[in-house]
């Protein structure tokens, strides 16, 4: 009985093991995945809103467009890799787009905390057109390959 209650806790503790286990190595992607607009709105929908949802729909969006643009001469899309790119999977490399990314990550915090204190301010209509321009500036992207 005894055997096999140990049997039983190493298999365990190695199946655990095996599944818990993070690869050091995986590649990160230029683009997050947790980047993209889940629905664009219409003029006419947006003018509906509140102004609290607007200003959370702004603050969305320059979060999108922050980490989307600066690499879409990489990737227009999440899921792209340094290695899809044919970049190689060096450390200097991946210490670089850590940096980046904890640059941007940086940048849009002190940008989130500014829009918080200052957007309130703004005109709902002005909101209304930045919302809509920026959303018609993420649809441009899936027509970005034409000019390839």
């Amino acid at each position: 009985m005894k055997m096999r209650i140990i049997f039983l806790s190493i298999c365990f503790l190695l199946i655990s093991n095996v599944s818990f286990s993070q690869k050091k190595n995986d590649a990160k992607s230029i683009i997050s995945s947790k980047v993209a607009i889940k629905k664009y709105h219409y003029k006419d929908e947006l003018e509906n809103m509140q102004k609290g949802e607007l200003l959370s729909l702004y603050m969305e969006r320059i979060d999108i467009l922050i980490k989307t643009l600066p690499y879409i001469a990489f990737a227009r899309m999440p899921g792209v890799t340094m290695a899809d790119l044919g970049i190689p999977d060096t450390n200097d490399n991946n210490k670089a787009l850590q940096n980046q990314f904890d640059a941007t990550d940086s940048f849009l915090k002190t940008t989130i905390e500014f829009q918080e204190k200052m957007l309130p301010y703004s005109d709902k209509r002005n909101l209304v057109a930045a919302i809509l321009f920026y959303e018609e500036t993420m649809k441009s992207l899936y027509i970005y390959s034409e000019f390839n």
